[in-house]
């Protein structure tokens, strides 16, 4: 089996379906709307454990997320870390009272999200900061060397192992490599969301991942009959499908999705093994038209 490992041994891109590709997104362990603490904080200690069990590697979260209480319940539940845990985390928007997302991209508020997460997950170092910029769901146009600089800055410092950018287009994507090399891009794509197949190849060519949120977002009606008419013939859940097409979409797709249940966990983790036959790829793939 070939792999390719990115800088600093973050991330490994394996040629087959192996759980190492296979993340998990914390967003959902904090309370309604992503705001406050959860129902059941014992349930979410467990599904962190589980992941961890599994052979997940890759935990994607941030200190907005709550605030503060995401990256409490993953220090409660995993710290002192496995060393091949990696935990990636994002900065560039903070909460309100109300629980709204207002950017937060000014220096002082960068560096202040990078203390928090690291004093909150209870490290010295983060694997990974991602700038997220743009909108709520999709990048907007604009510069964004400045808030990057401050967090290559901060890496200098030796508070930031590797960084990244998220919710970002490929101009934005190369105005950041112009200052630091970066590991990885989250931005939203799926089977019905495609604007992004030439950035996902052209960071593949370089060794960069990609890493995808909102798996499942996005369908219309018929779209949805499509992806579920094909699970149903391939004995399996529509999100199962969804994540083993964007595992065979192409190598650097590291996935994280998220959930609050064990069950469901479990189910993610098992799923994305699924090996899609070329007629339903196909298929699958029509569904962007």
């Amino acid at each position: 089996m070939a792999a390719n490992t990115l800088p600093g041994g973050t991330f490994t891109m394996a040629g087959d379906l192996t759980p190492t590709r296979v993340g998990y997104g914390a967003m959902q362990l904090a309370g309604p709307g992503v705001f406050g603490p959860p129902a059941d904080r014992d349930g979410a200690i467990a599904v962190l454990r589980e992941a961890v069990s599994l052979g997940i590697t890759h935990i994607d979260t941030a200190d907005a997320y709550g605030p503060h209480v995401t990256n409490e319940i993953i220090r409660e539940a995993l710290h002192p870390y496995p060393d091949d845990l990696h935990i990636v985390t994002k900065v560039g928007a903070e909460r309100d009272a109300e629980g709204n997302w207002p950017k937060a991209l000014a220096p002082e508020q960068l560096r202040d999200q990078v203390h928090s997460n690291l004093e909150n997950l209870g490290l010295e170092a983060l694997d990974v900061v991602n700038l997220r910029v743009g909108g709520v769901m999709a990048p907007e146009a604009g510069a964004i060397a400045e808030p990057f600089e401050v967090l290559a800055k901060i890496q200098r410092e030796g508070l930031i192992k590797h960084l990244g950018v998220s919710n970002v287009n490929a101009e934005q994507v190369a105005e950041a490599q112009g200052i630091a090399p970066i590991v990885c891009v989250q931005n939203m794509y799926n089977l019905a969301n495609r604007a992004d197949d030439a950035l996902i190849d052209s960071l593949a060519a370089q060794g960069i991942a990609y890493v995808p949120f909102f798996p499942l977002g996005g369908f219309s009606p018929l779209q949805s009959d499509t992806l579920q008419s094909v699970a149903e013939r391939l004995e399996a859940t529509p999100m199962s499908v969804a994540l083993a097409w964007l595992l065979q979409r192409s190598e650097n797709i590291l996935l994280i999705p998220g959930t609050s249940s064990v069950a469901h966990l479990r189910e993610n983790v098992a799923g994305a093994a699924l090996t899609l036959p070329v007629d339903e790829l196909a298929e699958l793939d029509g569904i962007a038209a």
